[in-house]
């Protein structure tokens, strides 16, 4: 009995409720879904300028010049809070509050105007006014040897200078920026480089295939970028792969870890940097 009755309920109430009037349906033009549509991509684009230019951007490492901290094929999440801020794809960009610490890894814009300004990674070894000297594998800042577990050193193919700043003929190295090559003397005090005000000395960890601040000078602060913040994919690949322009090959590599996994340097994966 008790199902008969709340069967015939709603039956009356849909007896009664055919007898109201009911507001016709809302019909969108094609206009308005046109719009739609327009609004909701015009907000992705904006998520992502606001994400990509202000917060984190991803990174692949296509040289050994970090080895072993960073390897070839790292993809890294690097951290603009704080450091920088700008549009994607254009040069429009402010600095902000924070600022490299030594021995602190760094993303910045190389002062390398004829190559276009690339984006390295390296280690800041002098902040503003710090004293640095360099002899054989030892540095020096502020008359103090700098502790660097990190450092790498390759026997077989020798430090690019037996001490820095260099002197004399060293001067006249074709590594060295005409630029830099010009204006190192007048950083040079007793001996030791002066880091000026506004501006940071980056160097590589893998020292003996590094090029950095050695050859091309110091990096303004106008053209840090941010700092790492952790490793999210590590791929086993030549050094070409991931080079500017090798879509390709870098496609490749990509669908090559679908079908051999043991590529992807799975121990490297969530691997976090110190800040």
């Amino acid at each position: 009995m008790k199902a008969e009755v709340e069967h015939s309920v709603p039956g009356k109430s849909a007896g009664k409720s055919q007898g109201k009037s009911q507001a016709p349906p809302q019909h969108t033009t094609a206009e308005q879904r046109i719009w739609r549509e327009v609004v909701s991509w015009l907000w992705v684009i904006a998520a992502f300028i606001f994400i990509e230019g202000t917060l984190v951007q991803a990174r692949v490492i296509p040289s050994g010049s970090m080895e072993n901290t960073v390897l070839i094929g790292d993809h890294i999440i690097v951290s603009r809070i704080g450091y920088d801020a700008g549009i994607p794809f254009t040069d429009i960009h402010e600095p902000l509050w924070r600022n490299p610490k030594r021995q602190q890894i760094v993303v910045f814009r190389a002062p390398l105007p004829d190559e276009g300004n690339p984006d390295f990674i390296k280690r800041c070894i002098g902040v503003p006014g710090d004293h640095i000297r360099m002899v054989g594998e030892k540095v020096y800042v502020n008359d103090k040897l700098l502790n660097e577990p990190y450092a790498l050193y390759t026997p077989s193919i020798g430090a690019p200078f037996a001490q820095f700043p260099p002197g004399g003929d060293a001067l006249q190295d074709t590594r060295l920026t005409p630029e830099w090559a010009a204006q190192l003397p007048h950083d040079e005090v007793n001996g030791e480089l002066v880091v000026p005000k506004g501006e940071y000395f980056m160097m590589g960890d893998n020292r003996d295939n590094s090029y950095d601040s050695r050859y091309w000078g110091f990096v303004p602060r106008n053209d840090v970028i941010g700092v790492p913040l952790f490793i999210y994919m590590s791929i086993r690949a030549p050094e070409e792969v991931w080079d500017p322009g090798h879509l390709g090959e870098r496609f490749e590599t990509y669908l090559k870890i679908f079908i051999d996994p043991g590529e992807v340097r799975w121990g490297r994966l969530f691997h976090t940097f110190h800040r």
